[in-house]
């Protein structure tokens, strides 16, 4: 057995591998997502194993195909071999398990003895599909040979319906119905966002209670609505906006990106966190404006700030623009002080 079917069946033992319907709470799915569930109960999504074809040759993304364009673009050449020694090593066993056809992983001319498995057999790739609905589908890649073939296939892109891991799921712009769900990977994602996350609430603890002036400074940097935070409002208001901002609830509704946010701005210096609030309440009074070139001026002055919030905010920064970082908080402190 190889290397790469020794892990898989330490995967299979430490939690099972499967594919899993994959659904986002945050964003609507016909109402499926308050129930957990990615289709309508009863429904199922099949797929045959992608082709590209190309002057009238197919090539199925099998993930087990050396000459593959991601195998050639290896540039690293002992990570390249690697991945070939394991191709062959994979398609070697499958070969034996599938057709009784041997043949040795080093023949130099293995690919030319390959049958079943020949990159450009349509016969047998036509024939290799997935079905997927609301239950996980359990693959087992040490007792069913097309079990590891659809693991390796899913892997290499070749179904579209599946992604090839949670992560990845949830990092796509349009996501899919489902992911590979390999149990020890998947819940080290999860769990990495639930650090994050319990890291932020710890640290809007310790502001909290050691220091509340920074932390409306923090809120209404990472609030959509920096204006209503103003030095009168209850620090036990701004604690549960916080609170709900970090778990998802805000404007950002990725929690990760959330958690990440308000410690990215826990982490900034007073100077830089006011002069921050500062710009975003200047651009709502109108104090800053953008005009019709790109860049954002002074008002009063017409003075050139720069092209964004953080040109602004580096404007600002500037010994030599003191004056106008003078007027523009004296202005929004106006409203800070109400």
């Amino acid at each position: 057995m190889s290397v790469t079917l020794v892990s898989l069946a330490e995967t299979a033992k430490s939690g099972s591998i499967s594919v899993k319907p994959f659904f986002d709470p945050n964003k609507t799915n016909l109402g499926l997502e308050k129930y957990g569930l990615a289709l309508f109960d009863g429904v199922f999504h099949e797929e045959q194993l992608a082709c590209i074809e190309r002057n009238g040759v197919k090539r199925y993304l099998t993930g087990l195909n050396e000459f593959a364009p991601e195998i050639k673009l290896i540039k690293n050449d002992e990570e390249r071999e690697a991945k070939i020694k394991e191709i062959r090593s994979i398609v070697s066993q499958l070969e034996k398990d599938l057709s009784a056809n041997i043949v040795d992983p080093k023949d130099p001319d293995f690919w030319n003895k390959i049958k079943l498995l020949a990159p450009g057999n349509s016969e047998f790739w036509d024939k290799i599909t997935i079905r997927c609905g609301n239950d996980p589908v359990i693959l087992d890649p040490v007792k069913d040979p097309l079990d590891l073939i659809k693991i390796y296939a899913i892997e290499a892109g070749g179904f579209s319906i599946v992604s090839k891991s949670y992560d990845d799921a949830r990092n796509r712009a349009v996501p899919p119905k489902f992911y590979l769900d390999k149990f020890v990977e998947t819940v080290a994602v999860k769990t990495e966002v639930t650090k994050l996350r319990n890291k932020a609430i710890s640290e809007l603890t310790k502001l909290f209670d050691k220091n509340q002036n920074k932390l409306l400074y923090v809120a209404k940097v990472v609030d959509g609505n920096s204006v209503q935070y103003k030095k009168s409002i209850p620090n036990d208001i701004v604690y549960d906006n916080m609170d709900r901002f970090i778990r998802g609830e805000g404007v950002e509704g990725n929690l990760k990106r959330a958690a990440q946010m308000f410690l990215d701005a826990c982490a900034l210096d007073m100077e830089t966190l006011k002069i921050k609030c500062i710009v975003r309440d200047c651009t709502y009074y109108k104090y800053i404006i953008p005009k019709s070139d790109g860049f954002i001026y002074h008002t009063d002055s017409s003075t050139m700030m720069g092209r964004n919030a953080s040109d602004c905010v580096e404007f600002l920064k500037n010994p030599l623009n003191d004056a106008i970082l003078l007027d523009l908080t004296k202005k929004v402190e106006r409203y800070w002080n109400v």
